[in-house]
C-alpha cells in the first residue's frame, strides 16, 4: 500500500515517465560545412584552381594574350634540350646543398646561446630575429650596397691588402653571396622553432650527463640533438623547399638576367622570366612550375624517409 501511494503521489507531482522524455533536436548535416565554406572557398580559388590551371596549361602552347592549343608533352620535351633549364636546376640544387645544412645547424647553436639567462640576452634575441621581419627587398639592397665593387666589404678587403672581390660579378661568388643572405635572414626564424623544442627537453637529462662526466660537446651530441631530432627534420624540410624555390635574393643581387650570361639563374627566376610580359610563354612556364613542384615534393619525401630510417 505504501509503494502504490508513493507512485500515485509521484504521478500527481508531475514525475516524468519515459514517454514524456524531451525530444532531441537533430543537427543539420550541412552545419559544419557552413563553417568550413569560407576557408574551402579561399583554398579552392587561390590554391586548387591555380594549381589545376598550371598543370593544364603545361600541356598547351598558351601565351599571355593567346589561349593556345593542346601540344601534349612538347613543353616537357623542350625542357630536356633547354640549356637555361639545366642551369636553373643546377643553381637551385646547389642552393639547397649550400643553405640547408647551415639552416639546420646554425639556428640550433644560436638557440642554445640565447636560451641562457645572462645579462643583455634580450637585446641579442631581438637582434637575431630582426632580419626575419625585415623586407627581403630592403635586405637585398643593403647587401648589394655592402658587396658592391665600391661597397664597404671590398673597401675593407682593400684596406687589409687582400684586394677587391667580385661578389656581384663573379658567377660563383654571386651565388655564394646570395646563399649567405638567405642563411643570415633565416637564422632568427628557425631559431624560434628550436627554442620551442629546447623548452621541452628535460633539464634532468643534462644534469645526469654532467654527473657522468660528459662535457658540453658530448651533452650536445648525446642529449640535445636526439631530443630535437624531429624538429631538425622539420627545419630541414622547410628550408629545403624554400631554398629550391629561391627567387628574391638571387634576383636582387644578380639582376633580372641572372648574373653574368645568366649563369646564376634559378628555376623560379626562369619561370618568372619565361611566363611574364606580353609575349610570355605561359605554357612553357607552367611546365617549369610543375617540375619545381615535383622536385620540392620529392625533397620533402626524401627528408621524411631519411627520418623514418633513423627511427627504424
Amino acid at each position: 500500500m505504501a509503494s502504490s501511494s508513493t507512485v500515485s503521489g509521484d504521478v500527481r507531482r508531475g514525475a516524468r515517465t519515459p514517454s514524456a522524455a524531451p525530444r532531441v533536436r537533430r543537427r543539420l548535416p550541412a552545419g559544419p560545412w557552413l563553417f568550413a565554406a569560407p576557408g574551402l572557398l579561399i583554398t579552392g580559388v587561390f590554391i586548387l584552381y591555380p594549381f589545376v590551371s598550371t598543370v593544364v596549361n603545361s600541356f598547351t602552347d598558351r601565351r599571355t594574350l593567346i589561349p593556345g592549343t593542346f601540344v601534349g608533352l612538347a613543353n616537357y620535351r623542350e625542357l630536356l634540350h633547354d640549356d637555361m633549364f639545366w642551369i636553373g636546376l643546377r643553381n637551385s640544387t646547389l642552393y639547397v646543398v649550400g643553405v640547408v645544412p647551415a639552416l639546420v645547424l646554425l639556428p640550433l647553436l644560436l638557440a642554445l646561446l640565447v636560451q641562457k639567462n645572462i645579462p643583455g640576452i634580450t637585446f641579442f634575441r631581438s637582434a637575431f630575429y630582426t632580419p626575419v621581419v625585415a623586407s627581403i627587398v630592403v635586405v637585398g639592397l643593403i647587401w648589394v650596397w655592402l658587396l658592391d665593387e665600391r661597397g664597404l666589404v671590398n673597401s675593407l678587403l682593400e684596406t687589409v691588402g687582400v684586394g677587391r672581390a667580385g661578389f656581384l660579378s663573379d658567377q660563383w661568388l654571386l651565388l655564394l653571396s646570395a646563399m649567405a643572405v638567405t642563411v643570415w635572414k633565416g637564422l632568427g626564424y628557425y631559431m624560434i622553432i628550436y627554442l620551442a623544442a629546447l623548452a621541452n627537453v628535460p633539464r634532468e637529462l643534462h644534469e645526469a650527463a654532467s654527473v657522468d662526466g660528459a662535457g658540453a660537446v658530448r651533452r650536445f651530441l648525446t642529449v640535445t640533438v636526439p631530443a630535437v631530432r624531429s624538429t631538425m627534420v622539420l627545419v630541414g624540410a622547410l628550408s629545403s623547399v624554400a631554398a629550391f624555390k629561391v627567387f628574391s635574393e638571387v634576383y636582387l643581387m644578380a639582376g633580372p638576367d641572372g648574373g653574368p650570361a645568366g649563369e646564376d639563374t634559378t628555376l623560379v627566376m626562369l619561370v618568372q622570366r619565361t611566363g611574364t610580359g606580353l609575349t610570355g610563354r605561359v605554357g612553357y612556364a607552367s611546365a617549369l612550375s610543375v617540375v619545381v613542384f615535383v622536385v620540392t615534393v620529392a625533397l620533402m619525401l626524401l627528408v621524411l624517409r631519411a627520418d623514418r630510417k633513423e627511427d627504424a
